[in-house]
């Protein structure tokens, strides 16, 4: 026999009913049936009528003196004991019971990951932060404003170039124009050569011409083996001939509003390039300066019939005297660049 067979000690099983209390108890003092004497401490039914045991589930002895862990005096009447692991459980539901929730669970809630630092614009103080939205802000306008205008100039002709055609030539040229003639049917055949020379004061005071620079052979020695050439060395001197012959006629007379910008942007580039050459020596200073082309086709290729001529054609212009304005677009460098043997 198990323990739950044992008289009125066994303990009921959970989820059966209560054992049925005998009529008669064994008095006070004598021996059971199975041998063993009744206790004489008093013992109060429980509610299935069932005396109850001073005895903790767990096999847990009370103390002697019958204390309770919380230091309860029991009365006359021996109350319900609870283990002391439930007891603390009990006190301290009770305990957080009248708390607020994050008084509660403030201590034990677990802490997050930090926030990371604000990066960008948000790490500036409040005064660079605005300062930071107006500079973004003009880029912006001004970008668009760019974007605008690019697409008026080579969009065709409508009322708004008809009418504001002036102030869309003066944003685009010469640093933005537009140039279609890589698509067209018939690209360019020909190798154009701009050349420069000036007359120079020397340090001594005399004047001297100088030799005809090759300033188009000089870009392309600076690209020739370079894999990463500058916008200038490509295209700087290019175009701004190009410019120029679009807004000139044969006789080198302008034939437009843009004939004078034409030609100051060309001359500043050539006492640009002269300056830089030491055009006439060390100190001498450049008084004026003439500008020619010399054009020579594109000699066709084996399998072609196209016969063209391989005589080059010289465009030559009038001289220009240069201005203060036109020498302050260059720099004189410290050293010589050695280059003075490329005039001729």
């Amino acid at each position: 026999m198990d323990a739950y067979d044992k008289g009125s000690n066994a303990r009921p099983v959970p989820g059966e009913p209560p054992a049925a209390v005998p009529d008669s108890l064994p008095p006070e003092g004598h021996e059971t049936s199975d041998g063993h004497e009744t206790a004489d401490d008093h013992r109060t039914p429980d509610a299935h009528g069932n005396p109850e045991s001073h005895e903790s589930p767990g096999g847990y002895e009370p103390p002697d003196s019958h204390e309770s862990p919380g230091g309860y005096e029991p009365s006359g009447e021996a109350p319900a004991r609870i283990p002391q692991q439930y007891d603390d459980r009990q006190r301290d539901d009770q305990q957080y019971d009248d708390q607020p929730y994050d008084q509660q669970y403030g201590d034990t809630a677990p802490a997050g990951p930090p926030l990371p630092p604000p990066a960008g614009i948000a790490a500036l103080s409040l005064p660079y932060q605005i300062a930071a939205a107006l500079a973004l802000a003009v880029v912006a306008v001004a970008a668009c404003v760019h974007v605008g205008m690019v697409f008026l100039h080579v969009a065709p002709s409508n009322t708004v170039t008809k009418q504001h055609g002036q102030a869309i030539d003066e944003w685009i040229y010469p640093e933005f124009e537009q140039n279609w003639k890589l698509f067209a049917p018939n690209p360019l055949q020909q190798n154009i050569a701009v050349q420069v020379r000036a007359e120079v004061r020397a340090a001594d005071g005399d004047l001297r011409t100088t030799g005809w620079y090759d300033l188009s052979a000089l870009d392309g020695a600076a690209i020739d083996g370079n894999l990463l050439p500058s916008h200038t060395q490509q295209n700087e001197l290019r175009r701004s001939w190009d410019f120029f012959v679009a807004t000139h006629d044969n006789a080198n007379r302008p034939n437009g509003l843009r004939g004078a910008l034409s030609e100051k942007y060309l001359r500043r580039i050539v006492v640009l390039r002269l300056d830089r050459e030491q055009a006439g020596g060390r100190g001498a200073v450049v008084q004026q300066v003439q500008v020619r082309s010399r054009t020579t086709n594109v000699p066709p290729p084996k399998w072609s019939q196209e016969q063209v001529s391989d005589k080059p054609i010289v465009r030559e212009l009038p001289w220009w005297p240069v201005s203060e304005a036109d020498r302050a677009a260059g720099t004189r460098p410290a050293e010589s660049t050695g280059t003075e043997a490329s005039a001729r």
